[in-house]
């Protein structure tokens, strides 16, 4: 993991809102209410879930998750229109590394 990742990675942190994002998504069957049309959050939670719990604007949450996406925090999954947001957990586990 280079430095100018471990940058976009510690600025996508600095949002309490964003820590929050990743500290839900650890463990989204207690966080988020069952899926209506995937049964399951093998593939994360979708948007409009977090957006709710968060209550922001779709606009808000849409950009905190891009970015998130873009620093590989998260990996996004799309079913139809609707799109999917589960952690990295790889990308994790090397940002913890790099600082040991």
């Amino acid at each position: 993991m280079d430095e100018l990742n471990i940058i976009d990675i510690s600025k996508s942190l600095s949002n309490p809102v964003r820590l929050n994002i990743l500290n839900w998504l650890k463990e989204p069957e207690s966080n988020f209410p069952p899926h209506e049309t995937v049964k399951h959050f093998n593939d994360g939670v979708c948007a409009s879930y977090i957006q709710e719990k968060t209550q922001l604007s779709q606009s808000t949450i849409s950009t905190y998750l891009s970015m998130m996406e873009k620093c590989g925090l998260l990996i996004s999954t799309r079913h139809g229109k609707w799109s999917y947001f589960k952690r990295n957990e790889e990308v994790l586990r090397c940002y913890r590394e790099y600082f040991e």
